[in-house]
């Protein structure tokens, strides 16, 4: 019977197959298939090895193909297949290739491995936030609508639109009141929160004191008391914060407002104040709407140089409260630091 061969390369390249049982050492003796190059150019050529094994049913030499990214040169007696299916041959040693490259990727990188621990000194100091927030709440919008209605309350005041800035001073401390409680109700805090909320505040109070004063409605010296404490305040709060920074000191740090340092509690007469100095600028504002008849008749203007007075005075014992009391500013120890932040992963964790 007249010998027959096959052609087949699944999972290897092409090789021979001899059908017969026969033994026929002069054509398959010692040859495998070897690829010479890879790329573009992928030629495959016999090259002799070991002698071929011999089996009952058929004989067959099969060729994996080389790892090796160089090209070999092609031997004197070797053999090149060529014809239709060196493209068929050349694509599926590439896609073959790409398969092991990625097994040998995976292998190296698992995906489970953690990141080489040798890394700067600076870096590893640095702290990297592994989560972001929500900022956009409700309470935040809210907030953000004060920032926003602030400057237009000093707008209106300055040109004399005191029934548009009493809207909007009033539609402040209602969403002051409202985004607080929606906070706290649906748990809604966030950092964010925490820092504009006060902004927001002293923003509001701080242009509604200075406008009030440009167009006489509270006398200028009071006014001076007011934004000296407030900036007495802002003076000690940065002051204190650097001081109380563990080290190293750095402008990152000092604005990571979730590294503790540092702790304001607000005093009694600070809290009275704070509530006396809105009262005073809402009242300022809505003078000039209010009729002049219901003015006379209640007295109000006499009343508001009495609130006045009460309000500086104050406002001066709120500032002294922070000089002279001891529990008003402490500084944290390490330990304290260390257990805040504790109690700060927990209660995310749990939330």
């Amino acid at each position: 019977m007249r010998p027959r061969f096959t052609m087949v390369s699944s999972p290897f390249l092409v090789a021979p197959i001899r059908a017969s049982g026969q033994y026929c050492p002069r054509l398959l003796n010692g040859m495998k298939s070897i690829p010479i190059a890879h790329g573009s150019a992928v030629r495959t050529s016999w090259q002799g090895v070991r002698p071929v094994e011999s089996c009952y049913s058929s004989m067959f030499t099969l060729a994996r193909p080389s790892r090796s990214l160089q090209h070999r040169p092609l031997a004197k007696n070797a053999l090149t297949c060529t014809g239709a299916l060196s493209p068929w041959v050349q694509g599926f040693h590439q896609q073959k290739m790409l398969l092991e490259d990625k097994k040998e990727s995976d292998q190296q990188a698992p995906s489970g491995s953690k990141p080489d621990p040798k890394k700067s000194p600076i870096l590893s100091r640095i702290p990297r936030p592994t989560t972001h927030e929500n900022i956009y709440t409700v309470p935040n919008i809210l907030t953000f609508s004060r920032l926003v209605a602030a400057p237009l309350v000093g707008y209106f005041l300055v040109h004399d639109h005191h029934a548009a800035a009493l809207g909007l001073f009033a539609y402040a401390g209602i969403t002051d009141l409202v985004d607080g409680y929606i906070a706290r109700r649906y748990n809604l805090q966030t950092v964010v929160g925490t820092i504009i909320d006060p902004m927001a505040d002293k923003l509001l109070m701080t242009i509604g004191v200075a406008c009030l004063a440009v167009n006489g409605s509270i006398p200028v010296w009071l006014a001076v008391i007011i934004l000296g404490r407030d900036i007495g305040l802002a003076l000690s709060a940065i002051y204190y914060r650097w001081i109380s920074l563990p080290p190293p000191k750095t402008m990152a740090r000092y604005w990571d407002f979730s590294l503790p340092s540092a702790e304001v509690k607000p005093t009694e007469i600070s809290k009275i104040n704070t509530a006396l100095q809105l009262l005073l600028v809402g009242s300022a504002i809505a003078m000039p709407v209010v009729p002049e008849a219901f003015l006379d008749a209640w007295h109000l203007k006499e009343a508001m140089t009495a609130f006045q007075y009460l309000v500086a005075a104050t406002t001066l014992w709120s500032g002294l409260s922070y000089v002279f009391s001891r529990n008003a500013v402490k500084i944290l120890t390490k330990e304290e630091i260390q257990k805040r932040i504790a109690r700060a992963s927990a209660n995310k964790k749990s939330s």
